[in-house]
């Protein structure tokens, strides 16, 4: 493969990548625990957007549930952001571990 060519394939890559991270910032990931009490979305790219919060789960006496459930919801949804982001990566690479790549 000569160097031109091999050029134009990275820059190629490089757009897809570009596009790619794009989508994942719009691509939205939720997590449920408790059994549905709290529910935490994300962005593909492992930001979270919002948390909602069953009121029945709010007890003053035992805030410690609470923590743990958003902790836990956290957590599960930015894990599902990590998985998202390695599909589409691994689709772009055909299976390639590229060192240095985020995902």
């Amino acid at each position: 493969m000569n160097i031109q060519k091999l050029m134009k394939e990275a820059q190629r890559m490089q757009a897809q990548m570009s596009k790619m991270q794009d989508e994942l910032a719009t691509k939205v990931v939720e997590a449920s625990v408790g059994g549905g009490k709290v529910i935490v979305k994300a962005t593909g790219t492992g930001d979270i957007t919002s948390i909602k919060i069953d009121p029945s789960v709010v007890d003053r006496d035992d805030v410690e549930v609470l923590e743990d459930l958003v902790l836990a919801g956290v957590k599960q949804a930015q894990e599902a952001a990590r998985e998202a982001g390695s599909a589409d990566m691994q689709k772009l690479t055909g299976g390639m571990s590229i060192p240095g790549m985020p995902f």
